[in-house]
């Protein structure tokens, strides 16, 4: 791999070069005019850390370690679902699958995937736990159980349910080549019918798209293990807020939220004090799902050291920030504040 790959922004650089326009457009298109892609991407600056000095922070890579639903990983971040893989690599998913496992950290496989479920979970090494993401039809409860049952089979350890897609995403820039459209098409999905799907497998069912501390209040009700804040990477609603908005807004409005369930967060990170931000107002890991699909044109080794560029450089900002012990940021470590960055 080339030695220019210093930062995670850097694959971005070179898979739009490398790649075909239509499918590098694929990756990178937003809704509409693509306000909530780059609020994703800037809404970080916004906010200031608050670094603490004389602190012993020799031990800090050793804090990186943390659980999901009660697994182990490396690191707290995880690859987010992502569709279509084979448009960066001709090994696809598989990649994402492997690289995963060398830096044991979780991977989110998505339903639409170039790879099966099934295939997906061949590629898996023994013992490796991944979560599968899927988008489900009320009106099919046939057709779900047997996606559900096609799921447990395949050893997933959690169904990961995005609920952000409510109608399909207004996509300008991804229609001009070709890749989706701007027709709608509407869900059925209420609370009810998450209870419902929750009785019909003995995995826990993360709900992907909480974007309110109301909502995400109402899924402590529903009993939901786990939630995702996220935009769906600013690619549905321009306008959405990004995730560290919202779990700004749920530490204001409704911060034993963070305690009743496990609360995870992706969108727009790129860089290791972008995951500090959120993990610092109690998010448990923070996805990342572009990044990791530019890296796939290098292959299984392009996962890899994507994954080594973010575990160094959460390590490195932590340390820099003072922070002695991952597992104890908090929300002093930053000023709230809004600056006054606009875009």
């Amino acid at each position: 791999m080339t030695t220019s790959v210093v930062g995670l922004p850097d694959f971005e650089y070179i898979a739009r070069k490398y790649l075909p326009v239509d499918k590098y457009t694929y990756y990178r298109n937003g809704a509409a005019g693509e306000y909530s892609y780059r609020n994703n991407l800037e809404v970080f600056h916004r906010y200031r850390l608050r670094p603490r000095v004389l602190e012993d922070v020799s031990n800090i890579e050793a804090s990186l370690p943390t659980t999901i639903l009660g697994h182990n990983f490396s690191a707290p971040f995880f690859i987010s679902p992502c569709a279509k893989g084979e448009y960066g690599h001709k090994d696809a998913e598989v990649n994402f699958v492997k690289g995963a496992a060398a830096g044991k950290i979780l991977y989110m496989p998505a339903q639409y995937a170039s790879l099966t479920i099934e295939q997906i979970a061949e590629a898996k090494t023994e013992g490796q736990v991944l979560f599968q993401q899927v988008y489900l039809d009320a009106s099919n409860d046939t057709d779900t159980k047997e996606l559900f049952a096609r799921i447990e089979k395949s050893g997933a350890k959690a169904i990961v349910f995005t609920v952000d897609s409510a109608a399909d995403g207004n996509r300008h820039r991804a229609a001009r080549h070709n890749q989706g459209s701007a027709d709608s098409s509407y869900s059925a999905f209420t609370w009810d019918y998450y209870d419902k799907i929750s009785k019909e497998t003995s995995l826990p069912i993360i709900i992907k798209g909480i974007m309110t501390f109301e909502d995400a209040q109402k899924a402590v009700e529903h009993n939901a293990k786990a939630i995702i804040l996220s935009n769906h990477g600013g690619r549905q609603l321009d306008g959405a807020p990004s995730s560290l908005e919202v779990a700004l807004e749920i530490y204001k409005n409704a911060p034993d939220v963070f305690k009743q369930t496990e609360v995870l967060a992706d969108g727009g990170i790129r860089y290791g004090a972008d995951a500090l931000m959120l993990l610092a107002l109690g998010v448990k890991a923070v996805g990342l799902g572009r990044p990791f699909m530019y890296a796939n044109i290098f292959g299984q080794q392009g996962i890899e050291r994507a994954i080594e560029i973010m575990k160094h450089e959460i390590a490195i900002d932590a340390g820099n920030l003072g922070v002695a012990d991952l597992k104890q940021i908090n929300p002093s470590y930053v000023d709230w504040t809004p600056n006054g960055w606009t875009m």
